[in-house]
């Protein structure tokens, strides 16, 4: 039976004003929903310090200070955090090396490529700040914040002087052009040589800094270059020639954030994917936690059965016997006995398919660094290393073997030389009273004695075993570099280059990160793109007993001692005082592989 026409009617009006209704109530609920603030979640984490690098003691103890790589897995972890808008990064004052500044830089960029913005936040930006922060996608500054972009000095303190009024006679000698380790204590300034090799690795830096603030900030290098020159500045004055972005305070963060759209809500998350360190020591399983700690166990690692990359830090200046922190020089002592045992760890490990040395290291010892090459050279794993802020003298040494070399752009590398020698100081002696009497036998039995100076015979017989070292040390490089010798002799003789110089040279095959090298020993070891592997950290963490108090070698302890009483001091004396630990390293060991300078950029 078919509806009258009028009810036909009635019905469509119906079903259209349902319709309009709905559709009402929709864009009324719409409407509603853009009212709402949008919540932005943005990650806040402090960029300071000086990263070491290395494994960290475990829980409580690592995680006092922030290492290289927890920091990069911190940004890492960012970058691939979906709930995310962007990270913060608040500057705090850094002590990195070039290394170091590379590694961060990179993690940088990583979270901007995954669609994420960066935004710096500079308290007082020194050039290390400022060249990690201009890798972000904004800088901001409070008024009152100075930016301290000055370029580069080199101050080299010379103490022949000093040795003069004290009546003591340096006796050093060395082999390779450009190995001036010994020009402090023997002369009073620079020689050509030396200023050569100096004005090559500054005007190199300098090319970095200037380009990569050129390209992070869209500015000419004549226009860098002439910021430079005219720094220090006030935030003002920065903003206006483009190295900065912004003026504001912190609490004004927010409103950049997000564009000044007041419709959105900014959540800073502090300390974003930092570990709590676990301080619940309650009970007996948590004495029995307290008790791992302190003997620099960590319970909460379990190693898995699958494939794995063993990566050995070489960190610190090499000598003969057990590493140690806080040693030669204010930092880390690298012992070969530490270092051969944890390559001898992966090589006997079934599941390491390849390892990786990241090395940090001016060198040492010659004799240990030899002995920590032939480790390597027998570990019989595919070896590839990655250079940190500085692999030379020595650590060039045990780092030429390998099938693949990864350098920073900044790396301090090369110093492919050798010195030897010693103070003799019986002048001083007699000036404050003391007198010795000597008995001999034999016409170099006084070579390595500390009262005189060499005589002619002990002068050719010690020059003899130097140049001997020498001649070991470049054959050794030549082969691992697969080069001809008077071409890798040529590039020795003592002289150090940056990482940028040494690949262009051949000592070096890639410029690279760690993570990158990391990737090159996975292809090297087999294991496939889509296979899921662990890293092996080596040497173990030094436990917190022996960072208190040191090892049970009577010299480590000694150095231990002087290395705290120097850092009490003023810091310009204190640095003053450790160069002179070369001394010390000469009265330990007969012969140097050790780079003749430290560079630091503030």
């Amino acid at each position: 039976m078919s509806m009258p026409v009028h009810k036909n009617r009635w019905f469509l009006v119906a079903l259209l004003l349902g319709c309009a209704l709905l559709l009402t109530q929709n864009v009324a609920s719409a409407a509603e929903e853009d009212a709402k603030p949008i919540r932005e979640n943005w990650a806040h984490m402090v960029i300071k310090g000086s990263y070491p690098e290395g494994p960290q003691m475990p829980g409580l103890f690592g995680d006092v200070t922030e290492s290289l790589s927890k920091a990069i897995s911190r940004l890492e972890k960012a970058a691939e955090d979906k709930s995310l808008t962007g990270v913060v990064l608040h500057f705090k004052g850094t002590e990195i090396g070039w290394a170091k500044l590379n590694e961060l830089r990179q993690a940088i960029k990583k979270v901007r490529k995954s669609d994420k913005k960066v935004f710096a936040w500079i308290e007082s930006g020194m050039t290390k700040d400022y060249l990690l922060a201009s890798a972000c996608d904004q800088i901001v500054m409070p008024e009152s914040a100075s930016l301290i972009l000055l370029g580069l000095r080199a101050e080299v303190s010379f103490y022949k002087n000093l040795f003069d009024i004290l009546d003591i006679k340096p006796d050093i000698l060395r082999v390779g052009k450009y190995k001036s380790a010994a020009e402090p204590y023997t002369r009073t300034e620079m020689s050509d040589a030396f200023r050569e090799e100096m004005e090559a690795i500054l005007d190199n830096y300098f090319g970095q800094i200037t380009e990569m603030i050129s390209e992070s900030r869209g500015l000419s290098a004549e226009k860098v270059e002439a910021a430079i020159n005219g720094g220090p500045y006030m935030a003002a004055e920065a903003k206006k020639l483009g190295l900065i972005d912004h003026i504001a305070y912190e609490d004004q963060l927010p409103g950049l954030l997000t564009g000044d759209n007041k419709k959105n809500d900014v959540k800073l998350i502090k300390k974003y994917a930092k570990k709590r360190a676990d301080t619940d020591f309650s009970g007996i399983a948590g004495l029995i936690k307290l008790m791992d700690l302190l003997a620099g166990i960590d319970s909460s690692q379990r190693i898995g059965s699958g494939p794995r990359i063993a990566v050995i830090y070489a960190t610190g200046a090499i000598m003969s016997g057990s590493s140690a922190q806080g040693g030669l020089m204010g930092g880390n002592v690298l012992g070969s006995d530490t270092f051969i045992k944890a390559v001898e760890k992966a090589a006997d490990d079934d599941q390491v398919k390849a390892i990786v040395v990241r090395v940090d290291s001016p060198g040492g010892s010659a004799l240990a660094s030899d002995l920590m090459w032939r480790a390597l050279e027998e570990a019989g794993k595919p070896l590839v290393v990655s250079m940190g802020d500085v692999a030379a003298s020595g650590g060039y040494y045990i780092s030429m073997g390998a099938e693949r070399i990864f350098a920073e752009p900044g790396t301090l590398t090369g110093s492919i030389g050798v010195v030897g020698g010693k103070l003799a100081i019986e002048g001083l002696y007699k000036k404050i009273g003391i007198t010795t009497s000597v008995i001999s036998r034999g016409s170099n039995s006084g070579t390595f004695s500390p009262l005189n100076g060499f005589t002619e015979s002990e002068r050719v017989a010690v020059t003899g075993m130097l140049n001997a070292i020498y001649k070991q040390f470049t054959e050794k490089a030549a082969t691992g570099r697969k080069m001809d010798y008077d071409k890798l002799e040529a590039l020795a003789r003592g002289r150090v280059y940056t990482g940028e110089m040494a690949l262009k040279l051949g000592l070096v095959d890639q410029l690279g990160t760690l993570d990158e090298a990391i990737d090159h020993a996975r292809k090297l070891g087999k294991i496939k793109d889509d296979e899921k592997f662990e890293k092996l950290i080596l040497p173990r963490p030094t436990s917190p007993f022996e960072q208190l108090f040191g090892s049970a070698d009577s010299e480590t302890q000694q150095s231990h001692q002087i290395s705290r009483m120097l850092d009490s001091l003023a810091p310009g004396l204190a640095d003053q005082l450790k160069r002179l630990d070369l001394i010390n390293l000469l009265a330990r060991e007969k012969s140097l592989t050790i780079m003749p300078f430290e560079i630091r950029v503030q």
